[in-house]
């Protein structure tokens, strides 16, 4: 399932449209990475930066500022702020989950060790909070310092809701809301603020970040049992090796008989993997169509986070947006 070339366009389009804002933010981050004093801070910073990600969160807060007719240049700081704090927890999540592949290299705590993705991500976090005061606009630290608690808290909920069998739904919903959407509304909404929106536009691009995050991260489950380690940049089936409980499985287990049941139980509660169990596993999903269930919703959310648009001027800017709700989902579409 990688991603259809014709659906990618549309963010392609909307990079090359917003192209002399993103080299600014380039230049930024570049330059606000360097450290005078610890030379494996841009080091560590580099590896993961310079990775070939494509910027889309950074990219949401310009292009949601350019909707509303923005002529400045603090949309730029932001954009760097989200970036760096995107940065930092995917240092500290690599740890967290002893991962050894990110984008399709191999992770800063591979290469270099724990501590210094850690203390480089904590950095980071740092730079971004030096970044956003820059714009002088309470409302705007308000917005990215309470994202960066949510992430936080989400984070740590799924600690205590990944490998527990009890988790609904709505848990779920929790979890992705912090660890992922959090950082896409807060995007949207600083890029709404500092453009001076009023309360509908800024409200609208909350939702859109909002429902396009929830979206991405529910695509991204998805891909872990149906991608392939090319176009998901990880090891396929990291996930259930991680022993999460994502939202496919959260489904096959709502619909699973005792001998199912007994088999999430031992491998995802106790931890007790064998030769064949993911093969198992994804045999299971297939047999309770959990993955097209999964995929239902994400189309959902898409499709809330394109309506949510209604409410903001028309143009390119705004049918770009659009079209990149069904770009994320495209990968399993």
């Amino acid at each position: 399932m990688g991603i259809n070339e014709n659906v990618a366009k549309p963010l392609d389009r909307l990079a090359g449209l917003l192209a002399a804002d993103m080299d600014a933010v380039n230049a930024l981050i570049r330059t606000r990475m360097e450290s005078r004093h610890a030379p494996r801070i841009p080091e560590v910073t580099a590896h993961l930066i310079e990775a070939g990600g494509k910027r889309v969160r950074p990219l949401l807060t310009i292009a949601a500022a350019r909707l509303l007719g923005y002529e400045g240049t603090h949309h730029q700081l932001l954009a760097a702020t989200v970036e760096f704090i995107h940065t930092a927890t995917l240092l500290h999540d690599d740890v967290v989950d002893e991962s050894r592949q990110r984008r399709g290299r191999p992770t800063a705590n591979l290469l270099w060790d724990n501590k210094s993705s850690v203390l480089v991500g904590d950095y980071l976090f740092a730079r971004s909070f030096q970044l956003m005061t820059e714009t002088g606009s309470m409302r705007v630290m308000e917005i990215l310092a309470s994202a960066a608690a949510t992430i936080a808290e989400g984070e740590v909920l799924q600690l205590t809701a990944a490998q527990d069998l009890a988790t609904t739904e709505d848990i779920y919903l929790q979890v992705v809301r912090g660890k992922t959407a959090a950082l896409f509304s807060a995007a949207t909404e600083v890029g709404a603020v500092i453009a001076g929106g009023d309360a509908a536009q800024v409200r609208a691009l909350f939702d859109y970040g909002d429902a396009l995050g929830i979206a991405f991260q529910i695509v991204d489950d998805i891909l872990d049992y149906s991608g392939t380690t090319e176009t998901i940049g990880k090891n396929t089936g990291d996930d259930f090796r991680e022993r999460k409980l994502t939202l496919p499985v959260i489904k096959a287990v709502a619909a699973a008989d005792q001998a199912e049941r007994a088999f999430w139980q031992r491998t995802i509660e106790k931890g007790d993997q064998r030769d064949g169990d993911l093969d198992q596993a994804l045999a299971i999903l297939a047999r309770h169509n959990a993955i097209g269930a999964a995929r239902a919703d994400a189309l959902d959310w898409a499709g809330r986070a394109k309506s949510a648009l209604s409410a903001l001027p028309a143009g390119e800017i705004r049918a770009l947006l659009s079209d990149l709700a069904d770009f994320v989902v495209a990968r399993v579409a």
